[in-house]
């Protein structure tokens, strides 16, 4: 038996406060279901490329993002849930004789909605408060993967002389996510959409 993930999102709306046991069988379906399983997209996040430029003492970042979600998180989508991707940059100092340690750190983030209305996708740049409407969900997601100059770090904060890496890696957020809907994400694998850390040395 598969329950679908729509039927849990009209479920959050309707009973916030549905019973943890219910909640928990409707996982159990849908982690019993190996045909439906096999049906299924996994979805897949990856960093293609990546690389910063110095421009009048600010770092910038470019980088070119894969974005295939998987068919649980579609289904999400188009019920009406928001969703959250993220991107986190770090710059690590490189030490000898030791871990090298987290200099400075950005936390990007995107809200990815379906306006069913309009059957527009509407990306939010959630720290700016930009946003902007397609008409598919594969430009909205490939304006998510094509990141342009994005403003990372003022080079006066780096210490001069010392030698850094960068690395970038991009995930899906469920911290967001209404209670049971939040819990299935715990049951289903396909919802782990986070891409490896790339990392390479400033300077290249």
């Amino acid at each position: 038996m598969y329950v679908a993930v729509a039927t849990l999102v009209e479920l959050c709306r309707r009973s916030p406060s549905a019973p943890v046991i219910i909640l928990m069988l409707c996982a159990l379906c849908l982690v019993a279901s190996p045909a439906r399983a096999q049906e299924e997209d996994p979805g897949r996040f990856e960093v293609r490329s990546a690389s910063v430029e110095l421009d009048e003492g600010i770092y910038y970042l470019n980088a070119w993002l894969e974005y295939r979600l998987s068919s649980g998180a579609r289904e999400a989508l188009e019920s009406g849930v928001p969703l959250t991707i993220e991107i986190e940059v770090e710059f690590l100092r490189s030490r000898r004789f030791w871990l090298d340690a987290a200099e400075a750190s950005l936390l990007q983030a995107y809200e990815l909605q379906y306006h069913a209305l309009s059957e527009r996708y509407l990306v939010l740049n959630s720290n700016v408060g930009e946003q902007n409407s397609f008409a598919n969900l594969f430009s909205a997601l490939n304006f998510l993967g094509r990141v342009n100059a994005l403003p990372l770090i003022d080079e006066a904060l780096l210490e001069a002389g010392e030698s850094y890496q960068i690395r970038l890696r991009t995930s899906l957020s469920t911290e967001d996510f209404p209670g049971p809907l939040r819990l299935l994400t715990f049951w289903r694998r396909d919802w782990s959409l986070r891409s490896e850390w790339y990392e390479w040395p400033l300077g290249d």
